[in-house]
């Protein structure tokens, strides 16, 4: 029996105590044919990569690449992307492995501070390889604690919501798993912590090149790609019976309601305030379908309006983010026309996405 090939693309920058964690959970998979590809994105802090090559150099299915600047998180998921294709070979620093090998399938993406269970990957592929219109998957991620290195029952993501005010959030996030969380289904999208893509998908929705959206250099270019999937059609699917577990640098919080989301913005860098803010903006002046806006002007307008507001009163640096967008906004529209010609579903097809509130606070 042949088994579709998965690439795991990690994306590192300064967590080397994340990485012994993550790469021998991919080793141990049950899983027979995945290989890892290692980008280090220029981290200041050379012991993670180091130790990568030290531990795993010689491991066949284990690929390096360190890049020689930061090129931010959606760039560098491009650069990996483009190798597990068989498009991209450059930087490869492992002796051990050919450049040229078969392409893979299945890609995924994922953050250091992921831990895979050992049967992950045969599980999720298997309920992948029974519906090739699922573009993206993935499975139930709980909360993991590293500070007293046990894993917990409280849920990370369960895949992204979205609301009619076009905010969007890690579904289930902050919650305790009491057995809501054990029917699939099929979601808005899916979390960029551990996301599992097809490879026709991906090649399908590329625009300009580009899989994830370099202009979003990170955050929220994973919401950005889902969004991308459902209007071409393609389907993001939940499926519980595949478990991993996530560290997460920014903590796992509930952010069902706006209080929720205000109580936890001080914990928030400028760096990712910045970013977020400006691609939020950019997502929605790429994807949005007026029909769509239109029906839910309401919402949207009174989130857009108390952002402002709020921005102007306690984080009036966020406006440069604002002009920011502005700036790359030609260049949105551009993507946009290709966007809005090849997408494959209506208005009212797709506003079954943005709901009200999560189905798992019923």
């Amino acid at each position: 029996m042949s088994h579709p090939k998965i690439s795991i693309i990690i994306i590192h920058y300064n967590t080397p105590q994340y990485l012994q964690t993550c790469f021998d959970a991919i080793l141990q998979q049950s899983y027979p044919n995945i290989e890892i590809i290692f980008i280090d994105n220029n981290s200041p802090d050379k012991s993670g990569l180091e130790f990568i090559k030290k531990k795993y150099g010689n491991v066949s299915s284990v690929k390096i690449v360190p890049n020689e600047e930061n090129i931010g998180f959606a760039k560098a998921a491009n650069q990996g992307i483009r190798m597990a294709v068989g498009s991209g070979a450059e930087h490869l620093q492992s002796p051990s492995v050919q450049a040229q090998t078969a392409p893979a399938d299945y890609i995924v993406i994922t953050n250091p501070d992921i831990i895979y269970t050992p049967s992950y990957f045969e599980i999720i592929v298997e309920r992948m390889e029974k519906d090739e219109k699922i573009a993206a998957i993935t499975g139930k991620v709980y909360k993991y604690d590293f500070d007293r290195q046990k894993p917990t029952n409280i849920i990370d993501t369960v895949g992204i919501f979205a609301y009619k005010s076009r905010r969007f959030i890690d579904d289930g996030q902050g919650l305790i798993d009491e057995g809501q969380f054990d029917k699939e289904c099929e979601i808005f999208g899916v979390s960029g912590a551990c996301p599992l893509y097809r490879r026709e998908a991906l090649e399908d929705v590329k625009i300009l090149g580009e899989y994830f959206d370099e202009d979003f250099f990170m955050y929220k270019e994973d919401v950005d790609l889902s969004w991308r999937f459902l209007l071409y059609g393609w389907k993001n699917l939940f499926y519980p019976k595949a478990v991993a577990y996530h560290g997460r640098g920014t903590g796992v919080q509930r952010r069902f309601f706006n209080k929720e989301v205000l109580a936890i913005r001080n914990k928030l860098s400028k760096f990712q305030k910045q970013h977020s803010f400006t691609n939020q903006h950019l997502m929605e002046a790429k994807n949005e379908l007026w029909a769509n806006f239109f029906a839910d002007f309401i919402p949207i307008m009174i989130k857009k309006l108390a952002v402002f507001a709020y921005i102007t009163v306690k984080e009036p640096y966020l406006w440069m983010s604002y002009f920011r967008y502005l700036k790359k906004l030609p260049g949105m529209f551009k993507k946009r026309a290709i966007i809005m010609k090849n997408k494959k579903i209506s208005a009212k097809e797709m506003r079954k996405w943005f709901k009200k509130q999560s189905k798992y606070l019923k």
